[in-house]
């Protein structure tokens, strides 16, 4: 768990990174172009156990961690370990509030489940 734990803390860097220095467009294009891994003969990590280790590494990270490096980090890691998760974007109009969420096969993995009847969808990846 604690590589996982790890890994996940890396790729919230990574996805800061991409946020600051690159923009929103560069990070829909990474989250958006990462791969489904094939899984391996060995049990896969179930997408719960993945979440739970973004959550641990957002608590270590050395700032607050944004919804949308949270979930692009979390369907990052989730696809590498042969999940079909898609990240979300909505938002809703009055009052104006944007928000970003990870889902699998359109269950909310990495945030509350009524998500969907909160925000407006606009963009999957």
């Amino acid at each position: 768990m604690k590589r996982l734990v790890f890994r996940s803390w890396l790729l919230l860097l990574y996805t800061e990174y991409l946020m600051k220095f690159r923009g929103f467009m560069e990070l829909h294009r990474v989250v958006g172009m990462e791969p489904i891994s094939r899984r391996g003969s060995s049990q896969p990590i179930p997408s719960e156990d993945l979440c739970h280790a973004i959550d641990l590494a957002s608590v270590f990270y050395f700032k607050p961690v944004l919804c949308l490096q949270r979930s692009a980090a979390a369907t990052i890691l989730l696809r590498r370990h042969g999940w079909a998760a898609e990240m979300v974007i909505g938002a809703q109009i009055v009052p104006f509030k944007s928000h970003a969420w990870c889902e699998l096969n359109g269950i909310v993995l990495n945030d509350k489940p009524y998500m969907r009847d909160v925000y407006q969808v606009f963009d999957h990846c």
